[in-house]
């Protein structure tokens, strides 16, 4: 997806580097209220910059950004070896969907099922096979993804902070 689609008053387009910033600040908005992402954001310019980013989307609306989402590389750890997590295709990349958040006054606009989509339509496209985690406390992310058909592999345990863990679910894209 390189070009902006828009869904009603929603436009999901690709993020540039002016858009971090305003990210940044929805993201805080969201950790206020959801507690997430559980590592905090005392720095939301590189958490939505990780090193191994490989695309990133933004929603807007009037013009301003109510969402996000992320693809960023498989590092060695990021993904648990679940026998689904190797049932790949010869030659099949894989990646990982992350960083997505919505506004809470965008919320109830599909907003989160946009840039799911967008990210998921960008790596068929790419001929690459994503995966995601998502913590269990997070019920409302986790009906998203099941509603749209990402398949549970299992269950693990997401480390963060000063050695602090939390429950989360591993899923393989449709």
């Amino acid at each position: 997806m390189g070009q902006p689609e828009q869904h009603g008053d929603i436009v999901i387009r690709p993020r540039t580097a002016h858009d971090v910033a305003a990210a940044g600040e929805v993201l805080r908005e969201v950790f206020a209220i959801d507690g997430y992402p559980v590592e905090g954001v005392a720095d939301p310019i590189a958490w939505l910059t990780p090193p191994r980013l490989v695309r990133a989307w933004v929603a807007t609306e009037a013009a301003s950004i109510v969402g996000h989402v992320s693809v960023s590389e498989i590092s060695g750890d990021s993904v648990p070896l679940f026998p689904e997590s190797t049932e790949r295709a010869s030659g099949e990349q894989s990646a990982v969907l992350e960083r997505l958040f919505v506004s809470p006054a965008a919320r109830g606009k599909q907003v989160g099922a946009q840039l799911v989509v967008a990210a998921t339509e960008y790596a068929v496209e790419t001929g690459v096979r994503l995966f995601l985690e998502v913590l269990a406390k997070d019920k409302a992310a986790i009906r998203l993804y099941e509603r749209l058909g990402w398949t549970f592999i299992g269950a693990a345990s997401h480390a963060y902070g000063n050695a602090e863990r939390a429950e989360s679910r591993w899923y393989r894209a449709p």
